[in-house]
C-alpha cells in the first residue's frame, strides 16, 4: 500500500509541476471510478463515474460521465451488460456553468476474456443508442485490452501490472470514423476487490488529437448476502 501511494503522489507532483501541461492542447486529466458488484451468482451491477478535465489540473471540466448497468455472467470469461449513461460536456473555459451538451445513452455490451500465457486479453464489444441534445445517433465500439502482471504470475493482491488497450469508435452513418483511443497504464492490485491505475490516453477524434493523464480506482465488493 505504501508503494502505490508513493507512486501516485510522485507522478502527480511531476505532472502538476510542469506549467505547460495546463494548456488545453497539451494534456487533459480523467479521474475515474469503476465498480462491479455481485448481487447473485450470475448477476452484478456496474457503476462508473468519470470526471474529465480539459487541463491536467482538475479545475476545468470537459465532461462528467455517469454510467450504470446490469451484468449477466455466462461464465468467468463471458459477460453481457445492458446499461445507461449520462454525459454532460463543457466547452473549454466556458463562461457558463451549465454544460453545452447533454447526452443520454443506452448501451449493450459483450466482454470476452481469454489468456495467452501470463497475459489476460479482454475483448469488449459495445453498441450505443445516443440522444445528444436533440440528435439521435448510433455508435459501435470495439476495445482490445491486455493485462500483464509484473511481479507475480497472475494479478492478485500485491501485484503490479501493465494495462494496455486500443479502442475504435464507429458511427453507423457518415462520418463513419468517430474516434480512436490508445491507452497504457501501470496498475496495482491492492486486495481482492480494490485496484488502482495511473495511465496515459491518446484520443484521436477525426483530425484532432489530445493526450490525457488518467487516475482510476476499481472497487468490486460482493453485495450478496452471506449465509450465517
Amino acid at each position: 500500500m505504501k508503494k502505490i501511494n508513493l507512486l501516485l503522489v510522485t507522478l502527480t507532483l511531476i505532472l502538476l509541476s510542469n506549467p505547460l501541461l495546463a494548456q488545453q492542447d497539451i494534456f487533459g486529466n480523467w479521474l475515474m471510478y469503476f465498480g462491479t458488484n455481485k448481487i447473485a451468482d450470475d448477476w452484478s451491477i456496474h457503476s462508473e463515474v468519470q470526471y474529465r478535465n480539459h487541463t491536467i489540473e482538475p479545475v476545468n471540466i470537459e465532461q462528467l460521465l455517469l454510467r450504470t448497468g446490469v451484468n449477466y455472467h455466462f461464465n468467468k470469461s463471458t459477460v453481457f451488460t445492458l446499461g445507461y449513461g449520462y454525459i454532460a460536456s463543457h466547452d473549454f473555459e466556458s463562461e457558463q456553468t451549465a454544460p453545452e451538451s447533454r447526452e443520454s445513452r443506452i448501451f449493450q455490451q459483450l466482454i470476452l476474456i481469454n489468456k495467452i500465457g501470463r497475459v489476460k486479453l479482454e475483448h469488449r464489444y459495445r453498441v450505443e443508442q445516443r440522444w445528444v441534445n436533440s440528435d439521435y445517433k448510433n455508435r459501435l465500439r470495439y476495445r482490445l485490452m491486455a493485462f500483464v502482471p509484473i511481479n507475480k504470475p497472475t494479478i492478485e493482491a500485491g501485484t503490479f501490472f501493465l494495462g494496455v488497450y486500443d479502442e475504435i469508435f464507429m458511427n453507423t452513418k457518415q462520418t463513419y470514423f468517430d474516434r480512436n483511443r490508445l491507452y497504457a497504464a501501470l496498475g496495482y492490485q491492492i486486495n481482492n476487490i480494490t485496484q488502482v491505475q495511473v495511465g496515459y490516453l491518446r484520443q484521436q477524434v477525426n483530425a484532432f488529437g489530445k493526450d490525457y493523464v488518467q487516475f482510476a480506482v476499481v472497487f468490486n465488493p460482493d453485495l450478496r448476502k452471506k449465509e450465517e
